[in-house]
């Protein structure tokens, strides 16, 4: 299988049918890396782009976003880029009708954990070290579970589609209901 390192093409470059799954896309990201899902293998879930508008906005996102992330921590695999509709389906147990409004849908967010290192001290290291973000959500962070419990979610808006808004919210469990909400700021998911 041939690989081209397309490190240096400019994102809107990129198009469907001229990139390969193990095609560099920034220096230390393959395509695929943007595109894996373990339960999307397990289901036998087609999760490839479909537009290039997808592709253009992952690659975005892996060079201003995981690679940064990267160049501080070292290696790691990203749990979530790009999900499909029929993933994100599955994913959030949804009818085939239903349609995700997620920016994961649009290759424009990630869900990313470096190991050993606590989600929320990752979430604070994003919104203090990134040039541009359009959401960090520390996701289900419990200290008690351990630094790795939760994810810290990252979205970019792509080139051309407006402002980042540069929130920070927390998706906690709520201690009077019971349930999993989203609040503004970073914090952890207890009381």
């Amino acid at each position: 299988m041939s690989t081209t390192d397309r490190s240096e093409t400019p994102v809107e470059d990129f198009h469907l049918d001229a990139v390969a799954p193990r095609d560099t896309v920034s220096a230390n990201f393959r395509l695929y890396e943007l595109t894996r899902s373990e339960l999307a293998e397990r289901r036998g879930i087609d999760n490839f782009f479909e537009t290039d508008a997808q592709l253009q906005a992952a690659v975005h996102l892996a060079r201003q976003v995981l690679q940064p992330v990267r160049d501080a921590f070292g290696p790691f695999t990203p749990n979530s880029v790009f999900r499909s509709q029929a993933l994100e389906r599955a994913l959030k147990q949804r009818p085939a009708s239903w349609i995700s409004t997620s920016q994961h849908t649009a290759g424009a967010a990630c869900d990313i954990e470096i190991p050993g290192m606590a989600t929320l001290e990752l979430a604070r290291w994003v919104v203090k070290h990134l040039t541009a973000f359009d959401q960090v959500i520390c996701e289900c962070y419990d200290p008690r579970r351990g630094p790795n419990s939760g994810w810290v979610h990252v979205s970019l808006k792509p080139p051309g589609a407006g402002a980042n808004r540069r929130a920070e919210l927390s998706y906690i469990r709520d201690p009077g209901s019971g349930r999993m909400i989203y609040v503004e700021g970073l914090r952890a998911s207890v009381a």
